[in-house]
């Protein structure tokens, strides 16, 4: 290169510097928002020019009005308790989705599990002493086919039917801040509530999001922060169900706080975490718990007919060791 060449490329070199250093300065800068919601807590990474705080609290408490049982007012407890309830369109969302995915699982999903749920104690009413002859009546006003929706409209066939949203209520709140974002143009987000998450774009150091998914050790505390792996991912819902966290023994025997609707009982089966990567956070939170109620071979199953859906399970062999199976869609999330 001649001399002559090289002084007329510096001024364009020392543009195009100073010009990305203005760009870069101009950048919106990443706020961070954490609070309690769901009886969880929730920490939210965006890209904006302005702090969004009480809008997302105002959005997720939207879900709440719609979904907790919880919440005394809510949509879920005034059909629980059979009050003359019109639905609005968050509850009519969920209600859909939560009815499309029943199907496909066979039953494995299914909001209607709550009088199933709170009898094991691990609901939103006290436990109750359970037995073969409880299960068995109980098992009666639990089914999707007893409950339908139509104009607004719940209709059971049995009064007693209550709904438990707990499953998908968590991750449809974390699509809920997502749209609000994707409605303000942020192209640049981490939702997490609970470990139910969406992703978009990319984090503050222009890198791709990362995220830890734990060891499946039995920690009703919460302590245990072990990583089993890691994932680089974007533009996607990732959502995690496992048995390690919500636990009691009693007599000596472990219960799990996943109930099959289908028995009644809580699940015995060999997967210890399921987490499951969809295009939306509420999907990904009811496949990944219907997974656990399935068993592997059952949600390999389910996988392999739904390829848009991407799974990692880490599950004990007969000897008892712990193992890992993932699709082959997941490969690509897996760095670590």
């Amino acid at each position: 290169m001649t001399n002559k060449s090289l002084k007329w490329q510096l001024p364009f070199l020392m543009l195009l510097i100073v010009g990305t250093v203005l760009i870069l300065k101009k950048q919106a800068p990443f706020q961070s928002d954490q609070g309690i919601v769901f009886g969880t807590m929730y920490k939210i990474t965006y890209q904006s020019d302005e702090n969004l705080k009480n809008e997302i609290e105002a959005e997720l408490q939207k879900v709440d009005n719609s979904l907790s049982p919880f919440n005394k007012q809510s949509i879920i407890t005034g059909i629980n308790q059979n009050r003359d309830i019109t639905v609005d369109s968050l509850f009519a969302d969920v209600f859909h989705l939560a009815q499309e995915i029943s199907t496909e699982t066979h039953g494995a999903f299914d909001i209607t599990v709550a009088p199933l749920v709170n009898a094991w104690g691990f609901g939103f009413k006290n436990a109750q002493h359970v037995d073969s002859m409880m299960i068995d009546s109980l098992r009666q006003f639990v089914g999707f086919d007893k409950v339908s929706l139509s104009n607004g409209k719940i209709t059971k066939t049995d009064e007693r039917l209550m709904l438990d949203c707990s499953s998908i209520a968590k991750g449809y709140g974390v699509d809920c801040v997502a749209r609000l974002f994707d409605r303000k143009g942020i192209r640049n987000y981490m939702i997490d509530i609970g470990g139910e998450l969406v992703m978009k774009g990319e984090n503050a150091q222009m890198n791709t999001w990362r995220i830890g998914i734990n060891k499946p050790v039995d920690d009703s505390l919460s302590i245990n922060q072990e990583l089993q792996t890691i994932l680089e991912i974007s533009n996607a819902g990732l959502a995690t169900s496992g048995n390690y966290r919500n636990f009691y023994y009693k007599d000596g025997k472990k219960y799990a706080h996943t109930i099959d609707p289908r028995t009644g009982y809580p699940v015995q089966h060999n997967i210890l975490s399921s987490t499951v990567v969809a295009a939306d956070c509420a999907t990904a939170d009811a496949y990944a718990t219907a997974f656990m109620v399935l068993g592997l071979d059952s949600a390999k199953a389910i996988c392999q007919k739904h390829p848009e859906l991407d799974a990692y399970f880490i599950y004990s062999t007969p000897n008892g060791k712990t193992a890992v199976y993932f699709t082959e869609g997941m490969k690509k999330y897996i760095i670590h």
